[in-house]
């Protein structure tokens, strides 16, 4: 993924950049609808990703979100082992404000008219409601609620697949991956830092919390006895492991410098600032990164599942396979001397030329 990739340059540079096959942007003033749709590669099915609904500051950084996370889940879905390519939808706007049943109805009718090639489920700021409203209006949405006949919220897919690269991870630098004692600071508990911290406590981590939403914040840490944490003080801790799942780009050079944990294992999208320049660093400084797009990939597979029609059985059996992944994702890294992040796309591009390679022959 390009490392100075910036607003200034063109549209269809940035695409050309990031390898992606088509960029689509919602406008609907009548709704206030502002939305863009990332298509970044649909080699092993339709693209398939979330759509966030975030207030950014400039159309630039929301551009720039949607191509990096379409790629990311197109790599996602390769390293699963899911018939699905890679995509993803931003809103601009606040969700807490800004958010109605038109406009979601709205931007329903624009991947109604991509006729299947891009496909929906609900990320940051947009929840199984808005799933619903989008249903109205085509059937290319996932995540919807389990009473009209969908799988429900991901979340606590994503959270046990992030559990489980913890747990990988752990193994690896510790010899066990029994969670007992370890500390652990997860960063951001909203849907899926909370299912997260559930599962931690339950195997009795010492679990150190931090978010923005300090009703949020007090709440969490009563309910599963977590001790809180402010932000400013996260990467100066002595922990066992870090898990972001907030916010991307938290792992970035000068984050590192102060960092003292073995692991960062965590559910947030593109957790390193420069995936070139920051994971060589957290490989010289013996940081074991465990790949953001290869463990989240939890909340993919119920959306996949619930695409193809399996039980929720086969959805925990999929997301299980995270563990034995992340562990050989950390043991070409080891034979090949390259970071966990460079490794896993390596095994995921593979991948997707295998298949193609199918395609092509008929």
């Amino acid at each position: 993924m390009p490392a100075n990739s910036s607003s200034d340059i063109s549209i269809l540079d940035q695409l050309s950049a990031y390898g992606h096959k088509k960029l689509v942007f919602c406008n609907d003033p009548d709704t206030g609808l502002k939305a863009i749709i990332a298509i970044h590669d649909t080699t092993l099915g339709p693209a398939l990703g979330g759509t966030r609904m975030w207030s950014y500051a400039t159309e630039g950084e929301a551009l720039q979100d949607a191509l990096r996370l379409s790629r990311g889940m197109t790599y996602k879905a390769a390293i699963t082992g899911l018939n699905l390519g890679g995509g993803k939808g931003v809103i601009i706007g606040d969700s807490r404000k800004d958010k109605t049943e038109t406009l979601m109805r709205s931007y329903g009718r624009f991947i109604k008219n991509l006729n299947g090639e891009f496909i929906t489920a609900e990320e940051m700021g947009t929840n199984t409601r808005d799933m619903e409203y989008i249903r109205m209006e085509t059937n290319h949405v996932t995540g919807v609620p389990e009473s009209i006949g969908g799988a429900g919220n991901p979340a606590p897919f994503t959270a046990q697949g992030v559990y489980l690269g913890i747990k990988a991870s752990v193994k690896e630098v510790f010899g066990t991956d029994m969670l007992a004692g370890r500390t652990i600071v997860v960063q951001g508990i909203g849907n899926v830092g909370e299912h997260l911290v559930a599962l931690l406590r339950k195997e009795n981590a010492e679990v150190l919390i931090s978010d923005i939403n300090q009703e949020q914040l007090t709440y969490v840490a009563r309910k599963y006895k977590a001790k809180t944490i402010e932000a400013d003080k996260i990467f100066g801790i002595d922990a066992d492991v870090y898990a972001p799942c907030a916010m991307g780009a938290t792992v970035n050079s000068k984050t590192i410098e102060k960092m003292k944990f073995a692991i960062i294992a965590g559910s947030a999208n593109n957790q390193l600032k420069d995936e070139v320049i920051d994971s060589e660093l957290l490989l010289k400084k013996g940081i074991l990164f465990a790949p953001d797009y290869l463990i989240n990939a939890g909340g993919l597979i119920s959306c996949y599942s619930e695409l193809t029609g399996f039980g929720k059985k086969r959805t925990v059996q999929l997301t299980e396979n995270i563990y034995d992944a992340t562990r050989n994702v950390i043991k070409l890294s080891k034979t090949d001397h390259i970071p966990t992040n460079i490794a896993a796309n390596r095994i995921a591009e593979k991948r997707i030329e295998d298949v193609k390679k199918i395609k092509s022959s008929y």
